[in-house]
């Protein structure tokens, strides 16, 4: 349910506004590496406005996913190390509860 309406309410709109740009925006544009020699050939990319501006959002998405990702890898780790101690103190528990078990005479059903 929260997945269709966002969906309906973000996605859609957000798809149309994007199509709306890519029609309105796709003159050829050149690109230059070189801000020395704007006209060099061989370091300039012409391609419709809009590739740059997908080319950007990419750019942006995938940056602050690894960035983001990154931020996050010492919460990463103490989730990995809290885990490995539960484990441990798990099997401490089953270890002492066995032990307890096994010294404690058998009780009479009823």
């Amino acid at each position: 349910m929260l997945r269709r309406f966002f969906w309906i309410i973000v996605m859609i709109p957000l798809a149309i506004i994007l199509i709306a740009l890519s029609v309105a925006n796709r003159n050829v544009v050149p690109f230059t590496i070189d801000p020395f020699t704007p006209g060099n050939p061989a370091l300039t990319f012409s391609a419709p406005l809009f590739m740059y501006l997908f080319a950007s959002l990419a750019l942006g998405l995938i940056l602050g996913s690894v960035i983001t990702w990154l931020a996050q890898g010492q919460h990463r780790a103490n989730a990995r190390r809290a885990a490995a101690e539960v484990a441990t103190l798990r099997k401490e528990a089953q270890a002492r509860e066995a032990a307890i078990r096994g010294n404690l005479p058998a009780q009479p059903n009823g």
